[in-house]
């Protein structure tokens, strides 16, 4: 028998505050329509005053728990995908778990940016099949909201706040794939290209700072590295992309997402398509799109499902489960 981390449960929480592209044109040059045509994106939700990234981290984790019919200490470990928690240390994944109310296990945070519950899954699947846990709450959360240059009109109209998480449980499959759970991953990244995407701000800098962005080098790179990295992760499990039956993207751009599906030979059919409500969320993108996609009767037991995302560092990478 095989060992598999096989998702439980999934759940999502966005702020109340709507935020449509019409907002920005009180600001900006700019239109709803300009907005559209070149992101796909129609509104997107921004967290209220004083309202945290372990906030909406929370509320998914509750409801990732509520659907897994689990209690905060049936968790040994929370993984938190962020890259704006809310203060430079103590993480946001242990703020969490004393939200919760969990007294026990561990949390901690990892930051690859967009590609973060990408890296997140794959790391909770190592815990897993290494033993050192049976249970991992997984998160992804953003309040990208905190850091808008809201002057820039081709960085801010693109990013909202949300989170999204998933329970992996530890259970013994047959060894092939047609197991439930996370049947292969693949992780990259290339530092050369840190300047493509990046905040201007940190520690040794003693401010947030601004996100920044050029926003055609990184279309380039997105569309060949996502394609290529959910194919090697397909390879790693024995399967191609005509077993797929759902993909299920970082949501940053509809012509990225239209893009990769095109290299993959896939039709947009089969692929799980939010960013046109929520804005990109970073590494909240992908667990959000899997709540929303379970909540609406797409994502059905059995089905396989390829998630790929890349975001600053660069950093990129894919992970094939089976719901």
């Amino acid at each position: 028998m095989t060992v598999r981390a096989v998702v439980l449960g999934v759940g999502h929480y966005l702020p109340e505050r709507v935020v449509p592209n019409s907002y920005f044109e009180t600001t900006l040059e700019t239109t709803d329509e300009w907005i559209q045509s070149r992101s796909g994106i129609q509104q997107r939700h921004f967290a209220a005053e004083g309202e945290t990234t372990s906030d909406l981290g929370t509320h998914a984790a509750r409801a990732a728990l509520a659907d897994a019919n689990l209690q905060p200490d049936d968790i040994d470990a929370i993984i938190l995908a962020t890259s704006t928690a809310d203060l430079t240390f103590p993480s946001a994944a242990t703020m969490v778990q004393s939200a919760l109310g969990m007294e026990q296990g561990f949390a901690f945070d990892l930051q690859a940016v967009c590609a973060g519950f990408v890296y997140a899954l794959s790391t909770a699947n190592a815990l897993i099949l290494s033993g050192q846990a049976k249970r991992v709450l997984v998160i992804g959360a953003e309040t990208f909201s905190q850091i808008m240059d809201w002057t820039d009109r081709g960085t801010c109209v693109l990013f909202g706040d949300g989170a999204g998480a998933l329970v992996l449980e530890a259970q013994e499959c047959a060894g092939n794939s047609d197991d439930r759970g996370i049947l292969s991953t693949d992780l990259n990244s290339d530092g050369r290209h840190k300047d493509l995407l990046y905040v201007d701000g940190g520690v040794s800098m003693q401010t947030t700072g601004h996100l920044r962005m050029q926003g055609n080098q990184v279309f380039r790179h997105a569309v060949e590295k996502l394609a290529a990295t959910a194919e090697t992760a397909l390879t790693k499990a024995g399967l191609s992309s005509e077993d797929v039956d759902w993909i299920v993207p970082h949501q940053a751009n509809i012509r990225i997402i239209q893009g990769t599906a095109r290299k993959m030979g896939l039709e947009m059919e089969r692929v799980v398509v939010t960013v046109q409500d929520h804005g990109n969320t970073s590494a909240a993108s992908i667990p959000l799109a899997l709540s929303v996609a379970k909540e609406r009767g797409q994502i059905k037991p059995g089905d396989l499902i390829v998630t790929e995302a890349i975001g600053g560092g660069l950093a990129w990478g894919a992970v094939v489960l089976r719901w």
